[in-house]
């Protein structure tokens, strides 16, 4: 069974997305403009991970190209912003729907102090943009020994516990 950290803000963000959401469409739809494109932002999905090595973020933003993507690590928050805009084949009578987002998006996430700002890589693939924060390496798990019965072993480069022994 994996044991999953428990963020109390998670439920809490995901509701004030939905919400966000709804308030758009319902401004959109009142507003008296042309339901065919509108420039309001969206919120693009994310999924964010980690093994014992790194954190993963993933974020899906098809349709982004490289220029139009601004990714910034300031003060432990990394910030991942750009536009998307909607280019017409056609006129834009002719559409009988759009439910693709357009226009800009703005996602910032805290980073915590194990990771190493240093090592950030990030590639854009297939509509995802992938985010790699390799952890600092003191903050990676260690196997600890353990020794079992009474017994210990002396280290001879410990002169400390070779004296501690002599006395005992």
């Amino acid at each position: 069974m994996a044991v999953t950290r428990w963020d109390p803000y998670r439920d809490v963000l995901a509701l004030q997305n939905r919400m966000n959401s709804i308030f758009q469409e319902f401004s959109r739809s009142n507003s008296g403009e042309n339901d065919v494109v509108t420039t309001a932002g969206f919120v693009p999905p994310v999924d964010i991970f980690e093994d014992e090595n790194k954190l993963v973020l993933k974020i899906e933003i098809p349709g982004m190209r490289q220029e139009d993507l601004d990714v910034r690590l300031e003060n432990n928050t990394l910030s991942v912003k750009g536009e998307r805009s909607f280019q017409s084949e056609g006129k834009e009578e002719n559409f009988h729907r759009v439910e693709r987002r357009y226009g800009s998006f703005y996602r910032a996430f805290t980073l915590p102090n194990t990771v190493d700002p240093n090592s950030i890589k990030a590639d854009y693939e297939a509509g995802v943009l992938r985010l790699e924060l390799n952890k600092k390496q003191e903050t990676k798990p260690k196997q600890i020994k353990v020794n079992v019965g009474g017994t210990k072993q002396l280290n001879q480069n410990q002169p400390e516990a070779v004296a501690n022994a002599k006395t005992a």
